[in-house]
């Protein structure tokens, strides 16, 4: 007689961990209006200090110079410096030990070609990055991965490998403080640098493998990221189209006081966590053994999202829904219609305005989050491999 296996129902990405984010608050305040008017007086507060106090330094900074940080507080910055560089090099070492190479493949590990090394961004932050190239045969493209929210490029090792079945080259990037690459884990001061660092990253594939043609991948919050990036002229005329799986379209925070008190906490407490945005909550995918391995990963950050990086979902996600129309890059849109962490319908909206000339969405009855990680993952790289593909042939 077979035994279910219990698995924790865990979620990952973009809404699934910004809808709690105030839940716990907005339950303890006594009334709406009472609330109302805190947030009200908080940002009167904050206007005041944005426009008064820089005109009272300018004055006053001509008559002496600021006073010297306490000892105390300076020893406090050092301590967290030490603490925030320690961890880096804790998680560089984890990416550096993940298997590059898939087990029982027969000969493809000796066809692949495989490297880890850090690439220095836009503001000069070391970013952990992998390749994988075919050793021999015609290369048709490069595909240069961007992963989703909390995790790691090292979990595309196996759709690595399809790609370069098919002659694929591969490039991954972990975002800043994702992954063995610089920064508090699970903060982002920036999903603006995220895009700028894309697009160094691309610049600099692009220069060391001339003529070779170049797509964008990205999942969940990487793939708003993507999006983003390709608007850029100067970045889309290096690509031949971006694919987007699950990407974090038109998030919405549980109520509209959370949207506008977001703005005022990321820059009060950035780097803050709201305990009650945890793991627990909403599945990312149909397949246990997947979930266990994610969720069992120490590179993937399992903590309560930081208030900045969740002001930053919702910004780059509020940017990119208002500009549907503007989007011209050529683009394949995937996502799961059972997806409860980003919005199916959302993706639908992006078809459907987009400008792009040369544009398809393939939606997956019943599916999840996680799209390569969902038991039927193969046919998903699979389609994304005939999609770029025929790309290619029309370009």
């Amino acid at each position: 007689m077979e035994t279910a296996v219990q698995v924790e129902e865990l979620t990952s990405g973009a809404s699934g961990r910004i809808i709690p984010l105030f839940k716990n608050l907005r339950q303890s305040i006594i009334s709406y209006n009472a609330f109302r008017k805190s947030v009200l007086l908080i940002y009167s507060f904050f206007v005041w200090i944005v426009l008064i106090l820089p005109r009272r330094h300018r004055r006053s900074s001509s008559a002496a110079a600021s006073p010297p940080q306490s000892p105390r507080a300076e020893t406090r910055r050092k301590f967290g410096l030490r603490r925030d560089e320690e961890d880096t090099l804790r998680r560089r070492a984890l990416a550096e030990d993940i298997e590059m190479m898939v087990e029982d493949t027969g000969d493809w590990n000796s066809r692949c070609q495989w490297n880890t090394f850090l690439f220095y961004g836009a503001r000069r932050n070391a970013l952990f990055c992998r390749s994988w190239f075919p050793v021999s045969g015609e290369l048709k493209g490069i595909l240069i991965i961007i992963h989703g929210l909390n995790e790691h490029s090292g979990r595309y090792c196996n759709f690595a490998k399809q790609l370069i079945s098919y002659n694929f080259g591969v490039y991954a990037m972990d975002w800043i403080g994702h992954g063995g690459s610089d920064g508090l884990h699970g903060y982002v001061p920036s999903l603006d640098h995220v895009v700028a660092d894309t697009g160094v990253f691309l610049e600099n594939i692009k220069s060391e493998n001339p003529g070779v043609p170049c797509f964008l991948f990205g999942h969940s919050t990487g793939g708003a990221v993507v999006l983003k990036a390709a608007s850029y002229p100067l970045l889309e005329e290096m690509l031949e189209g971006v694919i987007l799986t699950s990407p974090a379209l038109r998030v919405k925070p549980a109520h509209p006081i959370v949207g506008a008190m977001a703005p005022i906490f990321s820059l009060v407490a950035p780097r803050f966590q709201f305990k009650g945005a945890n793991k627990r909550g909403i599945p990312v995918s149909r397949d246990p053994a997947a979930l266990l391995a994610k969720y069992s990963d120490p590179l993937v950050y399992t903590g309560p999202i930081r208030v900045r990086t969740g002001h930053e979902i919702l910004r780059i996600s509020s940017y990119l829904t208002r500009n549907f129309k503007s989007i011209t890059v050529p683009f394949f849109v995937l996502h799961g219609t059972a997806d409860k962490v980003t919005d199916p319908l959302a993706s639908q909206d992006l078809y459907n305005e987009a400008a792009s000339k040369f544009k398809d969405i393939k939606l997956y009855e019943g599916f999840l989050h996680d799209l390569l990680f969902e038991p039927e993952r193969e046919d998903i790289a699979r389609d994304i491999i005939d999609w770029m593909e025929k790309r290619l042939s029309l370009a």
